[in-house]
């Protein structure tokens, strides 16, 4: 059954998740993240909170999970400061869903 939750990322950015319940996993590299990513995913993952440093490191594996029903890889920010990864990914994808920035209110042209 898919139906665990965890968090990839730094110690600590990814600390504070522990205590609501969520599997941490650290990560500092890329690499790291895509063997994390892979071995999850296999153990029935169904969400993966990826810390955004590492997401905008591994798009090859972002875009190969978006093809799947699971696992859903989140990027979050992390403790550094955000470089708004995360949104615009989600804002990509609201608009490709719908053909409507619901989340910045810009049609389409």
């Amino acid at each position: 059954m898919v139906n665990k939750i965890a968090v990839i990322g730094d110690k600590d950015s990814v600390l504070a998740f522990k205590s609501v319940g969520v599997e941490v996993f650290d990560a500092t590299t890329a690499a790291q993240a895509k063997n994390l990513i892979r071995q999850l995913s296999e153990e029935q993952y169904a969400v993966l909170f990826l810390a955004e440093n590492l997401a905008e490191q591994i798009p090859d594996v972002l875009a190969k999970a978006k093809t799947r029903a699971y696992p859903a890889i989140i990027p979050i920010p992390t403790t550094a400061v955000s470089s708004g990864f995360g949104m615009q990914g989600i804002k990509n994808d609201v608009e490709k869903a719908i053909g409507v920035d619901i989340i910045f209110n810009k049609e389409d042209k």
